[in-house]
């Protein structure tokens, strides 16, 4: 692991085992009260739909989970808050003391395009073990997944510009912004506000001017001839205090023929905040050509997101670099990423015995059983055909035709030829020791691009986007059609 954050002597490390929802713990009281302790069961968590209608999302978040497993233990101070709340049994509060995590994770790696009902994180352990990382396993994949998978959504649509992430201001807090900036940068940005991230993780931070600097000097000429004089390799002027065409764009012509060009230097960019967007950049980017700057790049902020970028390429913005907030960080248009934790088998006197959820929705009754998931590409072209969940120990035949069908309407089904298939989670930790090698946030961004690339364009289209399919073996399906038809059964006859 080479990760930047390695290299400052951060010792502050909070603990946050108890960063758990409480019935977490009175579950696990009770498992423990009642001889449950020693169980094995297996949990999944996935998610049930793309945020925004999207075709896929990316998955995020892998890192700080394996970082609070490693260290997740409770304290003797823990232990005396728990036993003031008059809930939790003695005996339990001394399991806790030496509490530690044995059992097995296996995730999806930061960075994969993954699709709903595929388990992104399994959870194979004692039952209390996996009782008590599911809130934080939620969290962090959760926030940071959905995070990504809008960054990934806004790069796509500038086309090849640099996007900017600017939005840890408007955050849900200091987690937010440093986990909002590194998701980001996992999707695809290409840097950040947020200098901490940087520290942390390595993530380019940058940063200019805000009105402030132009509003202190009283005098926008005198703001913008300080600022270059102060950064004159790297100055980028803030135009829209005033007056954009009258008065921010001739100072800002000004100081680059009065300050910066006598030593040798040129105006690096002018950043535009404000306004109409698609109309400014094309005044302004006249405006600088005639004055011999066509190497001044145009930034253009202001509540941006996929969308509006989108039509402010398609109206011939001239925009070089776009910095986006809190439609970002926040992913402001759909805020909650839907990711959950659901108990998928239990071991039975050495047996591995399927669960199930049912509901009256058909994308809430859960896939049950120990499963993988498997994802079939094209051989010619190296692009996705589809994904496959199948039961543990199965093996997809890459020799022979592999039919896949719909698991609702089973009668859709395609024969797959000339393919190959990736088996889509990796061991994290296996009885208790991490054996996953964290990869660099450059390593992850990077696997990212290559993952969304694999994709045919018309899933990636932000409106409508094709259906990419995931389906289920044969194998699985029968487990799971069995499992719904006992429990209808027994609902008809308890009914009766």
């Amino acid at each position: 692991m080479s990760n930047v954050n390695n290299n400052f002597n951060i010792k502050e490390e909070r603990n946050l085992s108890m960063l758990m929802d409480f019935y977490e713990l009175t579950m696990s009281n009770g498992y423990f009260m009642n001889g449950f302790s020693d169980t094995i069961v297996y949990f999944d968590m996935f998610y049930r739909k793309n945020p925004d209608g999207a075709g896929f999302s990316i998955a995020a978040g892998l890192e700080q989970l394996v970082k609070f497993i490693k260290n997740l233990n409770f304290t003797q101070g823990d232990i005396d808050f728990l036993r003031n709340k008059g809930v939790l049994s003695e005996r339990f509060l001394e399991y806790l003391l030496t509490f530690k995590f044995s059992g097995d994770i296996y995730a999806i790696p930061e960075g994969t395009v993954v699709f709903p009902s595929e388990a992104l994180v399994t959870v194979k352990s004692k039952v209390i073990e996996a009782q008590l990382v599911e809130t934080m396993l939620l969290l962090t994949i959760n926030h940071q997944s959905l995070i990504a998978t809008k960054a990934s959504r806004i790069v796509r649509a500038a086309q090849g510009r640099p996007i900017l992430e600017l939005g840890a201001r408007r955050t849900h807090g200091a987690d937010g912004a440093i986990m909002g900036a590194r998701a980001s940068y996992i999707g695809g940005v290409s840097g950040t506000a947020t200098t901490i991230a940087e520290k942390l993780y390595g993530i380019p931070a940058t940063g200019t001017m805000a009105h402030s600097w132009v509003q202190f000097f009283g005098d926008e000429y005198k703001a913008f001839e300080t600022y270059a004089k102060t950064y004159p390799d790297t100055c980028t002027l803030l135009v829209d205090t005033y007056n954009v065409i009258k008065s921010g764009i001739p100072n800002a012509i000004k100081i680059s023929k009065n300050v910066l060009e006598p030593i040798g230097k040129r105006l690096k960019g002018i950043r535009l905040d404000s306004g109409d967007l698609a109309y400014l950049s094309k005044k302004v980017r006249i405006m600088l050509d005639e004055a011999g700057l066509t190497d001044c790049k145009i930034v253009a902020s202001n509540s941006l997101d996929e969308f509006i970028i989108t039509e402010l390429l398609n109206q011939d913005a001239k925009i070089d670099i776009f910095g986006v907030g809190e439609r970002l960080v926040t992913a402001k248009s759909e805020p909650v990423f839907g990711g959950v934790y659901k108990l998928v088998a239990v071991e039975e006197e050495g047996e591995v015995v399927p669960r199930i959820k049912l509901s009256e929705s058909e994308e809430k009754i859960i896939n049950p059983g120990y499963k993988m998931c498997w994802r079939l590409y094209d051989k010619d072209s190296h692009k996705a055909i589809a994904d496959v969940i199948t039961l543990s120990g199965e093996v997809i035949d890459e020799t022979k035709p592999y039919t896949i069908f719909d698991p609702v309407f089973i009668w859709k089904k395609k024969i797959v030829t000339n393919f190959y298939a990736k088996r889509l989670q990796e061991p994290i930790f296996i009885k208790g020791e991490c054996v996953y090698a964290l990869p660099t946030i450059e390593e992850i961004r990077a696997y990212c691009k290559t993952q969304v690339d694999s994709i045919w364009e018309e899933v990636r289209r932000f409106s409508n986007p094709h259906k990419y399919f995931v389906d289920l073996s044969k194998e699985l399906w029968f487990v799971k059609k069995e499992l719904i038809e006992k429990y209808r059964n027994l609902e008809d006859k308890n009914n009766k």
